[in-house]
């Protein structure tokens, strides 16, 4: 990925100056909410190592092996956060994760807790709003991506 490129947590960032430097190890992340999108980056990456490193361990899962080559991540948005900030020990997070499953606009709705031990934070677990949804009905190619991209949906899902 290029690293002058804007980050992909939707921050307006550059990834250098944003989830870049907790997934590199430079920086940690001072909130919750921070590194709730650093791993929607890792997602993005696929980099099973950072998700590891930043997952509670006793929740943490032996092997990051929950990547699928027909999921193509398009997009964050943080719907809200409880806590989570630097004085804080716990915090949720609730998001929206937009993506494309074999070319069909989807995603994921979901509340992600986390905690701060020795002054890091972790992912605990997160619990589905709603699961992974795949938009199966037919969509005007003039209409907004459902993907949340911002382009046309023949410009962007639609095009195949």
């Amino acid at each position: 990925m290029n690293e002058d490129a804007k980050c992909p947590c939707g921050s307006a960032l550059d990834l250098e100056d944003c989830c870049g430097k907790y997934i590199s190890g430079k920086e940690t992340a001072p909130t919750a909410e921070a590194l709730m999108r650093s791993r929607y980056v890792a997602y993005v990456q696929n980099n099973g190592e950072y998700l590891l490193e930043t997952w509670h361990k006793t929740t943490r899962p032996e092997k990051a092996d929950f990547f699928d080559p027909n999921v193509v991540w398009k997009g964050l948005e943080i719907i809200s956060t409880q806590n989570g900030l630097e004085n804080d020990t716990d915090g949720v997070v609730e998001f929206r994760a937009k993506c494309r499953i074999k070319e069909q606009a989807a995603g994921v709705d979901e509340s992600s807790s986390f905690v701060k031990e020795d002054d890091r934070w972790y992912y605990v677990d997160g619990k589905s709003i709603q699961p992974i949804r795949s938009r199966k009905d037919k969509i005007n190619r003039n209409a907004p991506c459902p993907c949340g991209s911002g382009k046309k949906y023949k410009r962007c899902c639609g095009n195949k």
